[in-house]
């Protein structure tokens, strides 16, 4: 925690600081101390937090990127044009039956088949 500090040396600092602010006033000292290093430790957390959500939305985007750019390549080879007039769908177009509309009649009999059945 205090690096190459030993027992030696922080009782020195101690006495330093007791011989400083007094008996009185070192209880208050400390804690505006302490509070001002945890402070300085959340801020350094939070800062190092958002380096590292930076780095990795980056390497996400280029990520992205190369998705995309290698969808781009893919969709001219994949998907036929608008324009362009394949036997092979045109064929299953027109062997799809059309829509008939139901007649009033047909309706009528299969309202009549449901009350009936039910």
């Amino acid at each position: 925690m205090f690096g190459n500090i030993g027992f030696p040396e922080l009782m020195l600092l101690l006495a330093i600081a007791l011989l400083i602010f007094g008996p009185k006033k070192l209880p208050e000292v400390g804690r505006s101390i302490g509070r001002a290093i945890r402070e300085f430790r959340r801020t350094s957390e939070e800062i190092r937090e958002k380096i590292e959500e930076e780095i990795e939305f980056e390497e996400l985007k280029e990520v992205q990127q190369e998705v995309q750019k290698e969808t781009n390549e893919e969709k001219p080879d994949n998907t036929p044009e608008k324009g362009d007039n394949d036997p092979m769908s045109s064929e299953l177009i027109s062997s799809q039956p059309e829509a008939q509309p139901e007649t009033p009649e047909k309706s009528r009999a299969n309202d009549e088949e449901k009350k009936d059945s039910g």
